[in-house]
């Protein structure tokens, strides 16, 4: 028996190659999630073990995600240069070196020191991934296979949130962040062994360029309309769903909304469960509905905000149903900002797909710092984690929820002026990546 085939480019791709390579990237992905997260769930060990306070604590969180922000286009210029092979092998590698070095120290300086290597391999890792997609399956493919990578990768989380946790209440820190080291080691040895960036393994690499023709570059790719409108469009539907799962959310739900910590671990488990059913139904809407990808982005942004305002408009703690829809349309974020990299991705050329996503990445990232730092400010002055300083701090939002509906009408409406200008009659996004032209 034959094996199927995929429409790739390369007509003797047989389909299992393409899946066990699929396989392997997610497989570096889900290490590479664990590591970020670990530090998370073991917040208090952390505590203990560097003698400081939780608001120093929660500045190795801001840290990190700066990190990953700050990573995103010098990690996009690298895969576009070296391949996704290479540089998730990078990745591997920096993650497993942070960890060990956090497994091994009692220092600040040097904890920190091991989250900013961390960060680093995370945000490699992501854009390496994503680079990967388009060589492996048809365009027709790619925006589902996205949202199952970035689906599928929430795994680490749970082994982090379990198995990790586990092991270091049994065994101890040094133990279980060495272990969890070594799980980037093994997937360093996966990468090289298994992931190839392209069926025939080759990769149509940039020369060598100058700061200032890298420059260029990023001016060039920011400039073209696609790459605006995935940067405002994840913007608009990420960075509500980060700050509620990275840090407000679980102190929200307990302290101002009075639930119990098992209710609101419960309607986390819900958002995540939630955001695994609706990534698969927005992959399939964006492949079917090309040009409804915008209506798509600002429809979701447009429900979380009035899911938000139900709640917040509220002067008593919200009801249980309410906060739970509020939890369910938060699940959509994640799914929705993902829309933004498939946006960016057939607007550009493919020796810039890299630097594209990775500034779409940055959207989201860039919004998520300003507000995580904001209302941690607001509390502060407001007295803590009362039912009022959150119900003032959860305003910060609305602003950038401004910022990025304008920036996704008036580039649509730019792009649609240069398209008249030059000729060319609208066409579906998912065809530009022919002509770099909107």
């Amino acid at each position: 028996m034959t094996t199927p085939e995929l429409d790739t480019g390369n007509p003797k791709l047989p389909v299992r190659r393409s899946y066990i390579v699929w396989v392997v990237g997610v497989v570096a992905f889900i290490v590479s999630i664990m590591q970020r997260t670990t530090l998370g769930v073991s917040g208090l060990e952390a505590a203990e073990r560097f003698s400081i306070t939780p608001a120093a604590l929660s500045l190795f969180v801001f840290v990190q995600v700066a990190v990953y922000m700050v990573m995103q286009i010098p990690a996009g210029v690298l895969v576009d240069r070296y391949g996704p092979r290479l540089v998730a092998f990078v990745s591997c590698v920096l993650a497993a070196a942070g960890q060990l070095l956090l497994a091994t120290t009692d220092q600040v300086s040097s904890a920190v020191a091991a989250r900013v290597v961390v960060g680093c391999g995370d945000a490699l890792m992501f854009v390496a991934v994503l680079a990967l997609l388009p060589h492996w399956f048809p365009s027709s493919s790619v925006p589902v296979v996205t949202q199952l990578t970035t689906i599928f990768s929430q795994l680490g989380q749970i082994i982090s949130a379990v198995p990790f946790l586990l092991l270091l209440h049994a065994t101890g820190w040094t133990t279980a962040y060495g272990s969890a080291a070594s799980l980037s080691l093994l997937a360093a040895v996966l990468v090289l062994a298994a992931l190839r960036n392209s069926p025939d393994g080759a990769w149509s690499r940039q020369p060598p360029t100058l700061m200032k023709e890298i420059g260029d570059q990023l001016r060039v790719v920011w400039n073209t309309p696609g790459t605006r409108l995935g940067f405002f469009g994840h913007m608009a539907n990420q960075f509500s769903m980060m700050v509620f799962t990275l840090l407000w959310g679980l102190p929200y739900l307990v302290s101002a909304q009075g639930l119990t910590p098992e209710a609101a671990s419960g309607i986390l488990t819900l958002f995540v469960l939630c955001m695994v059913l609706i990534g698969p139904l927005m992959g399939v809407f964006t492949v079917r509905h090309p040009r409804r990808r915008l209506w798509l982005l600002i429809g979701i942004c447009l429900l979380t905000m009035t899911a938000w305002s139900a709640v917040l408009v509220l002067a008593h703690p919200a009801p249980w149903w309410l906060l739970v829809l509020l939890v369910v349309v938060l699940a959509g974020g994640g799914p929705a900002s993902v829309v933004g990299f498939d946006i960016a991705r057939t607007t550009n050329p493919g020796v810039s797909a890299g630097v594209a996503q990775s500034m779409v990445n940055v959207g989201g990232y860039l919004a998520t710092l300003a507000i995580l730092l904001a209302m941690g400010v607001l509390l502060d002055r407001l007295g803590g984690f009362t039912f009022d300083a959150f119900r003032v701090a959860w305003l910060v939002q609305y602003p950038f929820w401004l910022i990025a509906l304008i920036g996704i009408v008036t580039t649509r409406r730019k792009a649609r002026r240069l398209s008249a200008a030059e000729g060319i009659r609208p066409r579906p996004l998912q065809d530009l990546h022919r002509t770099p032209r909107l």
